[in-house]
């Protein structure tokens, strides 16, 4: 090798040398120390090709002399061609003409009006003696003694190359680690200046606080299932909180709550004159969330109509007003929350599939109160002080008062906890709170001690028995009667929109009442 080789390949280190401190921009590091082998050293189409242990591939990660469109086309199997072969073996292998070695697959496709007699070179990139990635260049043949040296040479530019990468995973780690710890410290200090945090120390709920402060430092949809009243609003408030979404807005939509041709508008927003009533534009739920989070409730009630426009925003990020063509991008992450099972929706055709992919991305279960009843001190603690704070009072349970809320299967979850609590620190006074008033506020059939049962009765699965719930399905059934089975008159009386009807009608299964019901009332009538 000359003297000038020699001085020329000793720049180049160099020149590599100085970028060590760009290695946390991966990407532009190995771009400058490939255009500095183009620039100095006359190596063409130089590549970097990473392993991908997600897909099992080889592909380019970067590259100079080559468009981003052949770049794209550089990704190859284990297999397959010279970069395999490099790769698998962990040792170089050189081409002194790549037109005649068939292994050749110049799959990025730029060699083939090269009129050149154009020789490769490969190298594997190594750590810890493991190979992680292949480095090629492209030479004008100028004979074996130059190959073998461009060989030995590019052998330790693969080194360096190596440590880039290193550098670059260890900073990662540490970045994602000290993320995690900065979650952990901002959700003590939310619980200590009351802020949201999780009530509850049992198995289930530290799974679920696990599972939040994982998932809040990330960019990911999450989907919340659980039963009404478990608490998936508060989950949802807290994973914004946690996120470096934070100081942006925090948006709630019920899709349950707001009837069926309102909501597309509601959710994208309208412009002046697109229907009767819109004097002027007004912008939708998602632009209002823009950089921060939206929290669509009850996503199962979500009709089918809007599920393609939602899935668009999810893929896209874009959407248009009711009345424009003009496309709007937001930057927004959503948070869905369900009690319904929504891949039993699929099946029956109620809700896309695509759609439920892309939902549940990182689903979480809120359990109910009746799958963690040794949280229940807790949270009666909890919602004390609450009350407390509100209304000045303090609240004092006797030990059959809190055995009788342990005993009960809270079909109402938290909410219900909390409403309780609410109404005995507004009735007592101070005074300490016996069993016997509690009682009259739950229903017999739950509170009642099993010992205590006739023989034949059999505790009721919590789903089978809920007193709020047979409750709430007569009160529904009356007004349906009272109405001629009309369901718009009977949410009417009810006060609920005719989408809270339609919901109510499908959870209590009426459908076959209904049909019944209708055909009775017109042979009844004259």
């Amino acid at each position: 090798m000359s003297t000038s080789t020699c001085s020329t390949e000793l720049r180049v280190l160099l020149a590599i040398s100085k970028i060590i401190d760009q290695a946390l921009d991966l990407e532009s590091a190995l771009e400058s120390i490939l255009k500095i082998l183009s620039d100095t050293m006359s190596m063409r189409r130089a590549t970097v090709t990473l392993y991908d242990p997600q897909s099992g591939r080889l592909a380019i990660s970067t590259s100079y002399g080559l468009s981003d469109q052949e770049k794209q086309r550089g990704v190859y199997r284990m297999d397959e061609g010279i970069t395999g072969i490099v790769f698998r073996t962990a040792r170089p292998y050189v081409v002194p003409d790549i037109s005649l070695e068939p292994l050749f697959l110049d799959k990025t496709g730029t060699r083939r009006i090269s009129q050149e007699r154009i020789s490769f070179v490969g190298v594997p990139i190594l750590l810890h003696g493991s190979p992680i990635g292949v480095m090629n260049v492209d030479r004008v043949f100028t004979g074996q003694e130059q190959l073998d040296a461009d060989t030995e040479f590019l052998t330790v530019v693969a080194t360096l190359i190596s440590q880039f990468l290193s550098l670059n995973e260890k900073v990662k780690n540490r970045e994602a680690a000290l993320k995690q710890e900065n979650t952990s410290l901002k959700y003590q200090i939310a619980k200590e200046n009351h802020g949201p945090y999780i009530v509850g120390k049992s198995q289930s709920m530290l799974e679920v606080e696990q599972y939040v402060a994982k998932v809040a430092i990330t960019k990911a949809t999450v989907l919340l299932l659980g039963e009404s009243g478990t608490g998936k609003t508060l989950i949802g408030r807290i994973i914004h909180e946690l996120s470096d979404r934070k100081t942006h807005p925090f948006i709630k939509v019920n899709c349950a709550a707001i009837p069926e041709n309102l909501l597309e508008a509601e959710l994208f927003g309208y412009e002046k004159g697109a229907f009767t009533g819109a004097n002027s534009a007004k912008p939708g739920r998602f632009e209002d969330a823009h950089l921060g989070t939206i929290f669509l409730d009850e996503i199962g009630e979500l009709p089918l109509t809007l599920q393609s426009k939602l899935l668009r925003v999810l893929q896209e990020r874009e959407f248009e007003r009711i009345g424009s063509n003009k496309t709007r991008k937001v930057d927004v992450r959503i948070i869905s929350a369900t009690n319904r099972d929504l891949d039993h929706l699929v099946g029956q055709g109620l809700f896309r599939e695509d759609l439920f992919y892309r939902l549940n991305v990182f689903p979480v279960h809120v359990p109910s109160v009746r799958e963690r009843k040794e949280d229940i001190p807790r949270l009666l603690n909890h919602f004390q002080k609450e009350m407390e704070r509100e209304y000045g009072r303090s609240l004092t349970l006797t030990t059959d008062a809190l055995n009788l809320l342990l005993a009960y299967e809270w079909p109402g979850n938290v909410r219900e906890l909390e409403n309780l609590v609410e109404r005995l620190v507004i009735l007592t006074d101070d005074k300490a709170v016996e069993a016997d008033l509690i009682r009259g506020f739950l229903t017999q059939e739950i509170h009642r001690p099993a010992a205590a049962r006739p023989m034949h009765e059999q505790p009721v699965q919590p789903d089978q028995c809920q007193p709020l719930k047979e409750t709430e399905r007569k009160e529904v059934l009356a007004a349906l009667k009272r109405n001629a089975w009309i369901q718009y008159k009977a949410a009417r009386e009810l006060n609920l929109t005719p989408r809270q009807m339609g919901y109510r009608v499908r959870k209590f299964n009426l459908e076959e009442l209904i049909a019944k019901g209708r055909v009775e009332h017109r042979r009844q009538q004259p």
